[in-house]
């Protein structure tokens, strides 16, 4: 009932509107004359013919004979009539059967839904809005994030250019706004300037205009850009924006830090002050096939293992968990005590073999960068001549094909890392890679999050998603130091040593055991940080604890220990 204002209003004020109203009105016109001028020649052939009928007969017998029914209880005797029940017939299947229903359609149904979408299309944000999250660029990354955004209740919408996508995305049950990111317009009606952070993802050029134009109504607003090259970086910086993201870029990096060989510090994928957050693979090291307790990591380097990736799937760990040749183990520790277990552990998987990096594109090239940094060989397969051209590590040719591996080295290669932005191909050079080399390291890129599962069964040893990449980095920035999200549903988060945990040692607690999350450090205002704590360690008040667990065991902790203190 809401949209019935707008929609007559659309009727009686636009200006094409009205004359759509007009056209249908005129065909109208011309078949009730039609009708009339039908029904005064059937009563003429009818007094002929020496048969009496009234007016209302002869309005129903040319009703009923132009819509076809024709029911048979009137009928003419002469070739004269037979003749011109023809042409009714003929004239009522052109105007009633085809024309009506088109004019209708195109003059007025049309219209009218048209009218319908444009009314309950939203164009606008309440006026108190604030704090919300802008988005554009409804895509993957977008998805994940909202998920995200949801989880940590901070409200969002997502600014759409074109109302059919708007109207199905708010039909979806996702928060969108109709606007174009270069009209200023946009940016009031959505409240831009009392926005938490603006998130632009589009084409350069689109972010470029959107930001300049963003900062005319607000020069305070955050706002994140993406950049697809690093000459953007600048420009886009010039034109206002906070930060500039290169996601493409970051993934490869990341990918990169996940083969074997590679320092811990480059690993590194989480930081708390001096705190430090590491992912690093054991295969072909002497921690293969042991348990935890057995590894005694803790007490010959000083890192804590406080979380276990096994093909996607993140554990708690506990001292009986064996370690497999698939195993990451996530690390808890100083910088100091990294360096330690480089020095014990790093020189297992030493190989003077290239590394395939199959996919030359953005991921591709940034992945090699990386590797180069660290002193590791490698090969860029590509099927594209224009981006090979002449460069010296690169191999031309399609990475599906079995002589193009060979020759890029897939016989001695330590590790292979998958880069294209298309899942499918991802999955089938997976399964591929696997047959070829069983017990080579295998790394792959995923777009989306739901092909993440799939690539582990296909054989990837990791995986690593754009879409969940750029969300998480997206939720860091906005959580600051609070919260800091390191992979798929895996959190550290700051807790004040409050309720039921204060003047109890952390084994008193029981936290582990109840909640799911593992304590990696204290801060203490009087002790200073104690990274990866004994179990005597006491929680004073004023103490804060940081935790990893999952965003589950995150809900349990707050739920259990009663702890409303969350910043």
């Amino acid at each position: 009932m809401k949209l019935i204002p707008s929609i007559l209003e659309y009727f009686f004020e636009d200006k094409t509107a009205k004359n759509n109203i007009l056209a249908l009105l005129k065909f109208l016109l011309v078949l009730v004359v039609m009708m009339v001028l039908y029904t005064l020649l059937f009563h003429w052939i009818m007094v002929i013919e020496g048969q009496e009928h009234t007016i209302l007969d002869g309005l129903y017998w040319t009703a009923v004979t132009m819509s076809t029914l024709g029911y048979g209880d009137i009928t003419f005797h002469t070739d004269l009539g037979r003749m011109f029940s023809v042409l009714v017939l003929l004239s009522g299947v052109i105007f009633l059967l085809v024309m009506l229903p088109f004019t209708f359609i195109r003059f007025f149904y049309a219209p009218w839904l048209e009218a319908h979408n444009k009314a309950r299309t939203p164009r606008e944000l309440p006026e108190k809005t604030a704090g919300h999250v802008l988005l554009s660029n409804f895509d993957p990354m977008i998805t994940n994030l909202v998920e995200k955004l949801k989880q940590y209740n901070y409200n969002y919408c997502i600014l759409v250019p074109e109302q059919q996508r708007t109207l199905e995305l708010h039909d979806q049950g996702y928060k969108v706004m109709l606007g174009e990111l270069d009209d200023l317009k946009t940016y009031r009606k959505s409240r831009a300037d009392k926005a938490e952070l603006v998130l632009l993802n589009n084409d350069d050029h689109t972010n470029t205009n959107a930001v300049f134009t963003l900062r005319e109504l607000s020069s305070n607003t955050q706002v994140i850009a993406t950049a697809e090259t690093l000459e953007s970086v600048d420009i886009l910086q010039m034109a206002g924006a906070s930060q500039v993201h290169q996601f493409p870029v970051m993934l490869g990096q990341a990918l990169a830090r996940r083969v074997l060989g590679v320092s811990m510090h480059a690993n590194v994928i989480g930081r708390f002050g001096d705190l430090l957050i590491a992912e690093t693979p054991v295969m072909r090291t002497p921690l293969e096939g042991k348990k935890i307790i057995e590894s005694k990591l803790r007490e010959t380097t000083g890192v804590n293992v406080v979380g276990i990736w096994e093909r996607g799937s993140f554990k708690i760990p506990h001292p009986d968990m064996r370690i497999g040749s698939n195993t990451v183990l996530v690390l808890a520790g100083s910088q100091d005590q990294l360096e330690k277990y480089d020095e014990i552990y790093g020189i297992y998987n030493l190989s003077f073999s290239p590394v395939l990096i199959l996919g030359g594109g953005r991921v591709g090239r940034a992945a090699a960068e990386t590797l180069a940094e660290s002193d590791i060989d490698y090969r860029i397969v590509e099927k594209s001549s224009r981006i090979v051209a002449s460069k010296e590590k690169y191999v031309h040719g399609n990475a599906a094909d079995f002589h193009t591996l060979k020759r890029a080295g897939i016989d001695k290669a330590p590790s292979i890392i998958i880069t294209t932005n298309n899942d499918d191909l991802n999955i089938y050079l997976t399964i591929y890679c696997r047959k070829l080399r069983p017990k080579m390291q295998i790394i792959s890129r995923a777009t989306r999050d739901r092909s993440v599962s799939k690539l582990h069964q296909a054989g990837a040893d990791l995986v690593m998603s754009y879409a969940s990449m750029g969300a998480n980095s997206i939720i860091n920035h906005i959580k600051g130091d609070n919260v800091l999200m390191v992979a798929e549903g895996l959190d550290i988060f700051r807790e004040k040593v409050t309720g039921n945990l204060h003047k109890k040692t952390l084994g008193q607690s029981d936290i582990r055991m109840k909640s799911g999350c593992n304590v990696i450090a204290i801060e203490s205002p009087v002790r200073g940080t104690i990274i990866n704590p004994e179990p005597d360690s006491p929680l004073e008040e004023g103490d804060e604890l940081i935790l990893i667990g999952t965003s589950e065991a995150e809900k349990k902790f707050l739920c259990t220990f009663k702890n409303g203190n969350k910043k």
